[in-house]
């Protein structure tokens, strides 16, 4: 009997990146000039090429030749850089997941009230940065370590990178408990990164291997990386099944597969397909 393969509940491309890709799709198809997405539209290679097939191209820069669709990615832009795309001529669509929007309206909140307010996630990452432009004087913190060499005031707020893990965002609350006189946390995790990460956690628990799919540049699926490797010694990244060795499912009872939130179904059937042929030819 071959061994028995487990897709984890929740697992695969978010509302967010559905949304973004669905956007793009669009614009290929009305958009009478080039399109192009600003930076890449999510953390997914195997996306992104698979885009460019449809003459898709990245755009380094916010200035554009009028007559160019330009998207903004996912993680949001910085106010300017937005700004600088109109101004130059572009038709600007923006693809900027509403729940990156939140944080960013959480963030000014916090400022304008005179919170000291800490973003926790993870520094130079591109959501983190384009939240920073919401409030300048915010601190990026990554972890309760980082918080406590902090100067920290009397008056904290905090907001989350919403590919952040609530044990993450626990660690720096429990940090600050105590050293401040007010502290108040808006907890912008997106739903779908923690209902992701419970599936992953419930999944690998019981998987003598697990797979994970999704980019290497993405934040939410090492994070998954992270939770399933805690529960499976035998825990594997891959972009694309082409990745895949046999040797992973040697002696394998049970196989599970979870993916990052910038995945397409598709790629995880495509994953979940090429594990079976290679387990059966065992």
């Amino acid at each position: 009997m071959g061994a028995r393969i487990v897709i984890a509940d929740e697992a695969g491309a978010c509302f967010g990146v559905e949304r973004a890709l669905k956007m793009v799709r669009r614009a290929t198809e009305s958009s009478a000039g080039p399109v192009k997405t600003l930076g890449p539209l999510i953390h997914n290679p195997v996306v992104v090429d698979e885009l460019k097939t449809l003459g898709v191209e990245v755009a380094t820069s916010a200035a554009q030749e009028p007559g160019v669709t330009l998207v903004l990615r996912t993680h949001g832009v910085k106010p300017e850089v937005e700004r600088e795309a109109k101004e130059s001529g572009a038709t600007v669509i923006d693809a900027t997941c509403p729940f990156v929007k939140v944080t960013h309206k959480a963030v000014e909140r916090l400022s304008s009230e005179g919170y000291q307010v800490l973003i926790v996630g993870e520094s130079g990452h591109p959501e983190v940065e384009a939240t920073l432009a919401h409030a300048p004087d915010a601190i990026v913190v990554g972890s309760a370590n980082e918080v406590e060499r902090l100067p920290i005031g009397l008056k904290v707020g905090i907001v989350v990178q919403t590919t952040q893990s609530l044990s993450r965002l626990r660690e720096v609350v429990s940090a600050l408990v105590g050293r401040v006189d007010e502290l108040r946390v808006m907890n912008t995790i997106c739903s779908a990164t923690a209902s992701r990460q419970r599936a992953a956690a419930s999944v690998s628990k019981t998987s003598d291997v697990m797979v994970v799919i999704g980019g290497r540049n993405s934040a939410n699926t090492r994070r998954l990386v992270e939770i399933c490797s805690s529960n499976c010694e035998k825990t594997y990244h891959v972009e694309s099944a082409d990745e895949l060795e046999e040797a992973w499912f040697d002696g394998a009872s049970v196989i599970g597969i979870t993916a990052g939130a910038s995945t397409p179904r598709e790629h995880i059937e495509r994953v979940s397909n090429a594990i079976a042929a290679l387990v059966e030819s065992e």
